[in-house]
């Protein structure tokens, strides 16, 4: 196996455990959470690829779902929300790079496509609350969708705040860390 390799797995690795121990460190009440777990995946999405951070999503969100309930029937249906905003924001950031520039040099564009993930995560989420509901037979309209304008709001506040501080954080790794293109015009 190459270095490269091993170190974007190593990568990956560390940054899915983070998203896991900033998962369990969230505000709940009832439908709604307040995290900052999609912090790794968007640093990820900005420095390396939509892959790894789908990954690192992936990988992150099935710890958290293994430690807070377990294996389910509807299991896999909760990965799908968190790789969707690593995946879209690792894709804005590819065509950034293939275009020559950053994202994250880019702030309106970079903050507009972090509001956007962030709907399509809600979104996606909302419907994962629907299936789930229907498979484990505890669907109501209300329990569903009654606060699905606070889950979108809430979901476009979290995003700003990650992206504010995702931010920095990548101009910071870009300039310590090699392999986030130190040197390398990455």
């Amino acid at each position: 196996m190459s270095k490269s390799k091993t170190r974007a797995i190593c990568r990956t690795a560390v940054l899915a455990a983070l998203y896991a121990v900033l998962t369990l460190v969230s505000i709940r009440a009832g439908n709604l959470r307040i995290t900052f777990a999609s912090l790794p995946v968007v640093v990820c999405a900005l420095l390396y690829s939509p892959w790894e951070a789908a990954t690192v999503a992936l990988l992150g969100e099935f710890l958290n779902q293994m430690l807070s309930y377990g294996f389910t029937a509807t299991t896999v249906l909760w990965l799908i929300p968190p790789a969707l905003r690593g995946l879209l924001i690792g894709l804005a950031a590819l065509h950034a790079r293939r275009a020559g520039r950053q994202l994250a040099e880019r702030p309106a564009i970079f903050y507009t496509v972090c509001m956007g993930a962030a709907l399509a995560t809600t979104a996606v989420n909302t419907l994962v609350i629907w299936f789930d509901s229907v498979i484990y037979h505890y669907f109501t309209f209300a329990y569903v969708f009654g606060d699905a304008m606070l889950r979108f709001l809430t979901g476009i506040v979290t995003a700003a705040v990650v992206a504010t501080v995702a931010l920095p954080l990548t101009r910071l790794l870009r300039r310590c860390v090699p392999a986030a293109g130190c040197g390398s015009g990455n």
